[in-house]
């Protein structure tokens, strides 16, 4: 009950038209993000954080979120219309969803994703509701053993399952913890790896470091392929039949359960929902054969699980502090940019930003389902951009973005060297995610990490003599364990092959 009541109040901020506004601009940009193949819901976040950075922290949350899912849908419209998804969560839909549109049924293929998309989220969000106060509560009786534990096990699975090999995540998330060591030591109070430039002291800015990494690196990666402007066929009508909508329901509803509660495991990625979702509605169709041929149901359990996912994903943020995915860790660097830690303080000394941005997450799901289906046609037309010319917009908000955050021409120079490394990365089949990921919690787990050993006078058997502890960092050794077995049994098949 005290949740409704917090959400009751998280309305009454979420739609004060200021706020309502920065939602409406989100959704419209997210859509924009995900139709335009080659930009992503990461990438687009990252490009927005130095706006975000100068807005309110309500309502610059607030937007960015709602880029976050408005990109997670704006990706099925190219996959419908163009056989191109437009963030890696919608390939799936290609399959079924194109060839609808091949006969005539585009409209209905993208109706029923917006709502699958609407129920999904919908339903993620009263998730969230739910459980946010009693994990919170749970939470905050962790000291920083437990904290260091927890944030050592999301950043195993993150590391573990965003990549099909253990070592190049390794890499990655290493290579991000190294980078995250740059600045004062937050105990000592002295420099280290600045090289004497003043710039460094206050650590390597994130913001440049991922819009190099996923905007510039991103742009490098497709001018290379070259791509070129995408023609759509017609849409046609967007009501769905009867027999559409009894056709899709019982997809919409387990596609809901399946992103509402793989969003919650951190490191699982978007595309894993979508992917299972579809094999479930494959696997229980009396007609699979039929599948890739224009099922409606292939459309509908896919695009449902990729929304639900999405706000599901939110729930560690929230409440833990653990970003579950890149744009997540992306949107967490936004949390920090405004002077906001998320997890289980957020809700305390927070609880009027929180709830707000909770509940316009309900709002930007229906803004979402209202706007984007009367829009579609404008989308479409945005298809026809060459990429050159979306390449060089894309350059441009980066760097006029990073540089308004300090006025500083050595931020460019960051953001340029970490696009290049973003490049490579993409070149050498190296995740980028880990490596993010720990750019942003390294500073939380040295900081628990420094401050459990004070409480033990440098003893590290703290860590196994609380039960709470011990339990996390045994779980995020069995992960990495189990992901190297992984590795190595695919090694082996490899080999005898």
């Amino acid at each position: 009950m005290d949740s409704l009541w917090l959400l009751a109040g998280g309305f009454a901020t979420a739609l004060q038209p200021a706020n309502l506004a920065f939602a409406f601009a989100g959704c419209l940009m997210g859509t924009l993000i995900g139709v335009l193949p080659g930009i992503g819901p990461a990438a687009g976040t990252a490009m927005l954080i130095p706006l975000a950075g100068a807005l309110d922290p309500t309502g610059a949350i607030i937007m960015l979120a709602a880029i976050y899912y408005g990109a997670m849908y704006g990706g099925t419209i190219t996959s419908v219309l163009a056989n191109t998804p437009g963030e890696a969560a919608s390939a799936v839909t290609c399959i079924d969803g194109y060839a609808m549109a091949r006969t005539g049924r585009a409209g209905p293929a993208l109706a029923i994703a917006a709502i699958g998309s609407f129920v999904g989220g919908i339903v993620a969000t009263i998730g969230l509701v739910l459980v946010a106060l009693p994990l919170t509560r749970l939470a905050l009786g962790f000291g920083p053993p437990e904290v260091f534990a927890l944030l050592a096990v999301g950043l195993a699975m993150v590391t573990a399952l965003a990549s099909r090999s253990a070592i190049r995540a390794l890499v990655a998330a290493v290579l991000g913890m190294l980078v995250a060591q740059v600045g004062i030591d937050p105990v000592m109070g002295t420099a280290r790896f600045t090289f004497g430039r003043g710039e460094l002291y206050e650590g390597v800015s994130i913001i440049a470091v991922v819009m190099g990494l996923f905007g510039l690196g991103e742009v490098l990666s497709n001018v290379e392929r070259r791509a070129a402007p995408m023609s759509a066929p017609a849409i046609g009508s967007l009501w769905l039949t009867r027999r559409d909508a009894r056709d899709s329901a019982g997809a919409v509803a387990r596609g809901t359960f399946i992103g509402f509660f793989l969003g919650l495991v951190p490191g699982l990625g978007s595309m894993v929902p979508t992917f299972l979702s579809y094999a479930v509605e494959k696997r229980l169709s009396p007609t699979p054969e039929r599948f890739g041929t224009g099922m409606i149901q292939g459309v509908a359990g896919p695009e449902t699980a990729n929304n639900a996912y999405a706000n599901a994903a939110l729930i560690p943020l929230f409440t833990l502090g653990i970003p579950s995915s890149p744009t997540i860790a992306v949107l967490m660097g936004a949390f920090m940019v405004n002077g906001l830690v998320p997890g289980p303080t957020l809700f305390t000394e927070h609880a009027t930003f929180a709830w707000a941005v909770i509940a316009s997450l309900i709002v930007g799901n229906a803004m979402l389902l209202v706007l984007n289906l009367p829009l579609v046609p404008l989308w479409v037309s945005l298809l026809r951009i060459p990429y050159p010319v979306l390449a060089c917009v894309v350059v441009a908000f980066c760097v006029i973005g990073v540089y308004s955050v300090n006025n500083s021409a050595f931020d460019v120079w960051v953001m340029l060297l970490f696009g290049v490394v973003g490049y490579a990365f993409r070149k050498l089949d190296l995740p980028v995610a880990p490596m993010v990921l720990t750019l942003v919690l390294a500073p939380l787990m040295e900081r628990t990490l420094r401050q459990s050993l004070e409480m033990s006078g440098g003893d590290m058997s703290i860590f196994l003599e609380r039960p709470l502890s011990a339990s996390l960092l045994a779980a995020a050794i069995g992960v990495l364990v189990l992901s190297a077995l992984s590795f190595l049994r695919a090694v082996r098949a490899d080999s005898e092959v």
